[in-house]
């Protein structure tokens, strides 16, 4: 993708084939890579989504912290806490090398309605419904994090979801543990 954009950037900047300033308009390729930002949708999606997920495993960890009644329960919130903090700044820090643009993480709707969940059940049911959804959350971030690692078009974003893959993927088996204890 990067020497894609070398004849894009030397476009840009008026560099003709010999390095002197060039008037050289760019072509219809390269207009449309600028409005992009140089990725497809679904790289742009990708971050998004990883923002969100990492932000709702967060959000509704520090709940449990609050709310759990089982050690187990709190344990495995502090882990995706701080496990979900890094995921965040490894996206980050890859988006930043791909020169993807980031918007700050927003919950999707169904992950809203699930934090308003956790805050509003019964006391003797958060354990149990807690556990539910984090299978269900890292079900989802496992399958959108394999997918941009197949097939994703910028390089250091697909690195940084092939990183996350074993870590959701430990989070998926602890959870799915934990929800058969019962």
């Amino acid at each position: 993708m990067k020497a894609a954009l070398l004849p894009l950037t030397a476009a840009l900047l008026g560099f003709g084939t010999v390095g002197m300033l060039v008037p050289v308009a760019p072509d219809g390729e390269a207009q449309a890579q600028m409005q992009r930002g140089g990725h497809n949708a679904a790289t742009r999606n990708y971050v998004r989504r990883a923002g969100a997920a990492d932000m709702y495993e967060i959000q509704s960890s520090e709940i449990a912290l609050r709310r759990a009644r089982r050690p187990e329960i709190r344990e495995m919130a502090q882990m995706l806490i701080r496990d979900h903090r890094r995921t965040t700044a490894e996206v980050a820090q890859a988006a930043r090398e791909d020169d993807v643009p980031m918007m700050p993480p927003m919950l999707e709707p169904a992950q809203r309605s699930m934090i308003r969940q956790l805050e509003r059940v019964a006391p003797g049911a958060f354990d149990r419904l807690y556990i539910t959804q984090q299978v269900t959350a890292h079900s989802q971030a496992l399958a959108l994090h394999r997918g941009y690692s197949r097939s994703g078009d910028a390089r250091a974003l697909r690195r940084a979801a092939m990183g996350a893959v074993p870590v959701i993927q430990g989070h998926l088996t602890h959870a799915r543990r934990l929800q058969r204890l019962r």
